[in-house]
């Protein structure tokens, strides 16, 4: 019998072989002939899985912009005990920005698709699904510590999202760039949560 092919796992191997040449050489570096190569399959089987090379980087980006989501919410349901909010919000930001070691390549990929979005509606769609999904996240997140008393009541959740989604974005942008280091841009994240908890016990 022919051996069953798993399409599926063959797209994924194929999307983390795009992520790997774009953080290595950047998005004019993806051609099908070093996919190919960077997945271990034929050229064959690159055309059969994506019938365009639009469609492959579709697919990566949406591959990556999962992963990125998935770490975020695996991080809030991986805590056994309950967290404060201020601390459940500390690591999910600073799991979308980037900024450790592991997540390196993740920040070259996404800032090189951010980079290319303008020019393709497809591309756009994608960020902007991924970026709704994210702000209702750290929405939930602010609304939830507004909860239990520890982020002031006044500030408007869906404003504040905005900013610390922003923030979180262009803080991996400077430590790509080597203009801040990832200490030092997880300290700015941290002040900025910070200021949403001043004295919120006391204003009640």
């Amino acid at each position: 019998m022919p051996r069953q092919v798993d399409y599926e796992d063959r797209r994924r191997r194929i999307a983390e072989a795009v992520c790997t040449l774009i953080a290595r050489s950047g998005m004019e570096a993806v051609s099908l002939r070093d996919v190919a190569a960077q997945a271990s399959v034929s050229m064959g089987a690159v055309q059969r899985c994506f019938r365009t090379k639009q469609d492959m980087l579709l697919f990566a980006l949406e591959h990556i912009s999962q992963h990125v989501s998935e770490r975020a919410n695996q991080r809030i349901a991986a805590t056994s005990t309950p967290q404060a909010a201020s601390t459940l919000l500390s690591h999910t930001l600073a799991e979308l920005a980037l900024l450790d070691e592991e997540s390196r390549t993740q920040a070259h990929v996404w800032l090189a698709f951010i980079t290319h979005a303008p020019a393709s509606e497809k591309l756009a769609a994608v960020l902007h699904d991924t970026y709704a999904k994210l702000h209702g996240l750290i929405e939930w997140l602010i609304r939830y510590g507004q909860d239990t008393r520890e982020i002031l009541q006044h500030l408007d959740p869906d404003r504040e999202a905005h900013t610390l989604l922003a923030l979180a974005d262009g803080l991996t942008v400077h430590v790509l760039a080597g203009h801040q280091s990832p200490a030092t841009a997880l300290a700015t994240l941290q002040r900025h949560i910070d200021h949403l908890l001043e004295n919120a016990s006391d204003r009640g």
